[in-house]
């Protein structure tokens, strides 16, 4: 605070019978600290944010005290440290300012300044390419002709993936022939860390994916998850030898109907992207209640998007009105994915169920908690 830096012993009888006066010997401004001890029967004028002098161990606030020629006049006793901020208050000597694998966000740069540190070491933020494959696809803003749509996986999964921390290399479009496909994926697989194929990646005349993915010696760890949307899920390595060293690309091969690329993305791809620049990732995992029955089919997890209520029993979680892994409007408005589980064959409304949180990646989420 403004005003005057003295000692609580001087004052320990001010205001009882009559006011203590105290000897204005300096000022200690911001930057400019005052340069001598404060003594018995002295003050020193001091701004916001100034250093205490030594020997004195509180402020008198400028508006308690009078100021006479060359005096303060008190007229109340000074607790120590009154309007004192202590060294070591927001971070003691040794303490950790920031653990290991944190992500460098405003408050991180913040505490980082206030302890002197202008070169962290960080790791390198993973680079991420991504390509959708589809006879029927067309770049936004271009006409569509008859059978065709417009091409949304590059867009969403991109600014996913930016929200996780990557570096998207441009996004590339293939159609549905052999060579093209595979061409293109070796493309995406060069100096990746992760590389994301959007569909092809079931078992008909004109899927190549899986195809090219062998052709390339990408060695596939699973295929298939127990997972509505999201069912036709690849995931597989691929190593080359660069520079005398191993280097790894994850592959990911999701299916091309938007929600379930969606989906598929939020619980597959970008944990492995934390995984590889945090030693803990961690989940946005929490619970809800189900506002409303939702009939699903034993043997897979069904997954919703839904938009989060906060009540008195809890976040409340309402489901969309249909489902459909096409639904891509279904994610409007949405804060969560509920995650209803394999064995069930109904889940009623009231019930808990797990959810995974979507408020942190890339702007999802309505606002609604």
């Amino acid at each position: 605070m403004d005003g005057f830096a003295a000692r609580a012993c001087d004052l320990s009888a001010a205001g009882r019978s009559q006011p203590v006066r105290l000897r204005i010997i300096g000022e200690s401004r911001a930057g400019h600290p005052f340069p001598r001890r404060v003594g018995e029967g002295q003050a020193v004028a001091i701004s916001t944010g100034a250093m205490i002098p030594e020997g004195a161990d509180g402020v008198l606030r400028v508006e308690d005290v009078r100021r006479l020629d060359g005096y303060v006049e008190v007229s109340r006793p000074l607790r120590r440290c009154e309007d004192v901020r202590r060294a070591g208050e927001d971070l003691a000597a040794g303490a950790l300012a920031l653990a290991a694998g944190s992500f460098i966000g405003p408050a991180e740069i913040g505490v980082l300044a206030s302890v002197g540190c202008a070169a962290p070491l960080c790791s390198a933020r993973p680079r991420v390419s991504l390509l959708s494959t589809g006879d029927e696809l067309a770049e936004v803003g271009q006409p569509l002709r008859p059978g065709m749509i417009h091409e949304t996986n590059c867009h969403v999964l991109g600014a996913l993936a930016r929200g996780a921390g990557a570096r998207l290399r441009t996004p590339e479009r293939v159609g549905d022939d052999p060579r093209s496909t595979s061409d293109a994926i070796e493309r995406a697989l060069d100096r990746a860390d992760v590389a994301i194929v959007c569909g092809g990646m079931s078992v008909g005349e004109h899927d190549h994916v899986r195809a090219s993915l062998r052709e390339l010696r990408v060695q596939e760890r699973f295929f298939g998850v127990a997972l509505r949307p999201g069912k036709p899920t690849w995931f597989g390595v691929h190593e080359r030898i660069s520079d005398q060293e191993i280097e790894r690309t994850l592959v990911f091969g999701l299916p091309g109907n938007p929600l379930s690329a969606i989906v598929t993305c939020v619980l597959f791809v970008l944990p492995a992207l934390l995984a590889s620049v945090r030693a803990d990732p961690g989940r946005c995992r929490s619970t809800a209640l189900l506002a409303s029955d939702w009939p699903k089919h034993p043997g897979r997890a069904d997954v919703l998007p839904c938009r989060l209520e906060v009540a008195r029993s809890g976040l409340i979680a309402h489901p969309p009105k249909a489902a459909g892994s096409n639904l891509l409007t279904s994610f409007l408005h949405s804060d969560a994915l509920a995650i209803l589980p394999a064995e069930s064959a109904r889940v009623s409304a009231g019930e808990q169920v797990e959810i995974e949180l979507l408020r942190g990646w890339a702007g999802f989420g309505s606002g609604h908690w």
